[in-house]
């Protein structure tokens, strides 16, 4: 930070177990002048996590090149992932690639109630740090709107965020008691399971159970609809094979332990299509489950703000479904690129935000 001149160059992580992403903003008298965004496929239980710090300084390089970095804002979702055993070894391990990375610079960590606190505060507390990048997204948004229902569709889940007069009311803090009340569904645009979205589908007239296996994921289903492009696919495939239509094809024929030649191109559209509509009312119950509750402390209407890859064709068909027609496209307001990465920009605006000691942002 430049001394009296409210400028300050921020970094912000959202580490995640399969997609990292970083956004660097410059700010000046607590306006954004600069943003710049980056993400990056890295499953961390495949490249390893001993690889996380090359990664953060690579971003580092690329968005933060010029000017130096005044501090660091961080949150992450990597700590689920298997490749630690427990979520203290996997919130420790991730603080401990920051401060190796950026060990002169100020560290600010993303905890549950939407405050940025100190890594050593973050490692005693580690569960309040776990898994907290939705408090970043209903942060942000809150700024912006101050009653609605987030609904943040990323590649691999969909957060459920209730806004109220411009506060979080989130009932749950841990990823267990979101699963629980409606504000977490593990379903997303890239990475499910089929067999996690449907245990039938329709073919020939009937409906054929599917395999558990890793045949296929919601990723071939939205590239076959048109939903996703091969670009958007930026996940890795179930059997490692490319991302074109008839391989993505081949993947849920197999769901039903068929191929491409037992099954033709309509019967795998017609599976997908199925598929589509039994993920929509997925997010759709949740949605649901935490509007009936939001709903009567509200006077007047509550929106649904969509954002996250599947925004548009899952958050927001989902918001349809139950009956929500104010529906809000936060890529209209933050840009498509930066909608598609809320979190890791909102810890960059609430570790400015504690730096310049200011609650009112003129955001992007």
């Amino acid at each position: 930070m430049i001394e009296g001149a409210a400028l300050a160059n921020i970094l912000g992580f959202d580490i995640g177990g399969a997609n990292t992403k970083a956004a660097f903003i410059r700010t000046h008298n607590f306006q954004v002048m600069e943003l710049k965004t980056g993400m990056e496929y890295f499953p961390i239980w495949k490249r390893g996590k001993a690889e996380l710090p090359a990664l953060l300084k690579k971003f580092a390089g690329q968005l933060a090149s010029h000017g130096g970095i005044d501090a660091i804002g961080v949150t992450m979702t990597a700590e689920l992932s298997d490749v630690y055993q427990t979520k203290r070894e996997g919130v420790n391990h991730v603080l401990d690639c920051v401060v190796q990375c950026f060990p002169s610079t100020p560290i600010h960590v993303l905890n549950v109630e939407a405050e940025m606190i100190p890594v050593e505060e973050a490692r005693k507390h580690y569960l309040t740090v776990a898994s907290a990048n939705w408090a970043a997204t209903g942060w942000m948004v809150s700024r912006l709107i101050g009653n609605c229902i987030v609904v943040d569709t990323g590649s691999t889940s969909t957060s459920i965020i209730p806004i109220v007069e411009g506060r979080i009311a989130a009932e749950g803090k841990t990823d267990l008691e979101k699963l629980a009340n409606g504000e977490l569904v593990y379903t997303g645009a890239l990475r499910t399971n089929i067999a996690a979205i449907v245990g039938h589908v329709p073919l020939r007239g009937r409906m054929v159970r599917v395999s558990s296996e890793l045949f296929a994921q919601s990723g071939d289903v939205h590239l076959l609809l048109g939903n996703i492009s091969e670009e958007d696919y930026r996940v890795d495939t179930a059997d490692g094979r490319g991302k074109s239509k008839a391989e993505a094809m081949a993947r849920l024929a197999r769901v039903v332990c068929a191929d491409i030649e037992m099954l033709s191109q309509e019967e795998i559209m017609e599976i997908a299509r199925f598929i589509y509509e039994r993920q929509v009312d997925q997010i759709a119950q949740g949605l649901m489950q935490v509007y009936t509750r939001i709903q009567p402390r509200v006077n007047g209407k509550l929106p649904v703000a969509i954002t996250g890859i599947g925004g548009k064709f899952l958050g927001g068909k989902a918001a349809e479904r139950v009956g929500i027609k104010d529906i809000i496209d936060l890529s209209e307001k933050l840009g498509a690129n930066a909608a598609a990465i809320t979190p890791c920009i909102g810890v960059a605006l609430m570790t400015a935000e504690k730096i310049e000691g200011k609650t009112h942002w003129k955001l992007l």
